[in-house]
């Protein structure tokens, strides 16, 4: 899809996107993260539900194991807005992707039994009975929709988002592809029910975020200074969940910024201090860029001594996507298996299966196995996912 530029900027466009918002829809809140893009943005709505003398609901999801600035700085905005927002600090036990560990794939913040890295502030929901809908362990990507529809009840209701097509392709993706859309606005998403994300910036560069910050003069996460006092560029700048699969690279700034916090992180949670060593290092050891195949294996053979490796529940995740990958292709013209390897472009680009394409799934712990076209699954299907799974590799012999 090709880009049709306004004759206006892309402030006074996004100004009259809030607006629009503000006339159309009954209920309104903003899913406040604390980054950059965030923080813009909840200026840009505070302004104009300020102009109207008219509260809205914010959504911060605490995922305890962060840096303490950006702690403050959500502080400092929930204080600067108190008399305008329906504040939802939230501490609760939730799910969360954990890339630099094979033994604990997933970690959950606040969880139970463990020494957090921090205390919940007093403004914090942590009462696990406050949303009827919310249960231990629940996904971050459940949690966040079921919220939308909680808030809004049955009224129709729009949830801010602060991203940018430009961040990432799959961020482009997710406001451009053919979606349903609240009076074909093209800022907007339905996410089910009178639920719409509305996103107001996503036309923004990242200059254009710190071109705001300076000419408004307004509060911004000041971790942005010590990462580019770091050495880091504004657009390799990001804050969120850190143990992710793209965001495991930036885990060195921790011990560089805020050393007391990366000694607490290191015990709460698993793999981050081999992640923060190793995740922008080339080859096997986390699956970047090429690997290389030892001495007497072949890509199969190799697959199979990293599923060795693994700890059971890893390895029965893994072999359960992977007999899926396998059996797709033995009904698309692969009836004796796939290739050791292909093409290393075609297998960038996904259009031949490999056996080197399942390695680097596997030594990139790409737990959701994106690299062999997976999209994630939803935790409250998983368990009969995997007794389904069983009865089909049992009947496929795979």
């Amino acid at each position: 899809m090709s880009k049709k530029y306004l004759d206006i900027d892309v402030l006074t466009a996004a100004q009259e996107r809030i607006t629009w918002t503000f006339d159309t829809f009954t209920k309104i809140y903003i899913s406040f993260s604390g980054g950059k893009d965030s923080t813009v943005m909840l200026h840009l709505v505070m302004d104009e539900a300020i102009k109207r003398n008219r509260k809205i609901g914010v959504l911060f999801v605490d995922l305890e194991a962060q840096y303490k600035i950006t702690i403050e700085h959500i502080q400092e905005m929930f204080d600067l807005y108190c008399d305008h927002i329906e504040p939802y600090w939230v501490c609760l036990p939730i799910a969360l992707r954990n890339a630099v560990s094979q033994f604990e794939p997933k970690w959950t913040c606040w969880g139970d039994g463990v020494d957090w890295v921090r205390k919940p502030p007093k403004i914090a929901i942590t009462d696990r009975d406050y949303f009827p809908f919310f249960h231990y362990d629940m996904e971050f990507e459940e949690f966040v929709p079921a919220f939308g529809k909680w808030y809004g009840g049955d009224q129709l209701t729009a949830c801010f988002v602060g991203i940018r097509a430009d961040e990432s392709l799959n961020r482009y993706r997710t406001i451009v592809r053919d979606k349903s859309r609240y009076e074909d606005k093209g800022f907007t998403t339905w996410c089910g029910g009178g639920l719409y994300n509305v996103y107001p910036i996503y036309d923004w560069r990242t200059e254009d975020i710190w071109t705001y910050n300076s000419k408004f003069n307004k509060p911004y996460n000041r971790l942005y200074d010590l990462m580019h006092q770091a050495g880091l560029s504004i657009h390799q700048m990001r804050i969120c969940q850190p143990y992710g699969d793209d965001q495991r690279k930036g885990l060195w700034l921790y011990q560089i910024i805020e050393p007391e916090t990366w000694g607490k992180v290191v015990a709460r949670v698993n793999g981050a201090n081999q992640g923060a060593l190793y995740a922008k290092d080339p080859g096997n050891i986390l699956g970047n860029l090429k690997i290389t195949l030892p001495e007497g294996h072949t890509w199969e053979s190799f697959a199979k001594l990293i599923l060795a490796s693994m700890p059971d529940k890893s390895r029965i995740h893994f072999e359960n996507k992977i007999a899926v990958f396998l059996k797709w292709y033995q009904d698309r013209g692969y009836p004796n298996g796939i290739p050791d390897y292909a093409d290393p472009k075609d297998e960038a680009a996904k259009r031949v299966p490999s056996w080197r394409r399942i390695c680097k799934t596997l030594l990139r712990n790409d737990y959701w196995c994106k690299g062999l076209s997976f999209t994630q699954t939803k935790s409250e299907s998983y368990d009969k996912y995997l007794q389904v799974m069983k009865r089909r590799r049992a009947k496929w012999g795979l």
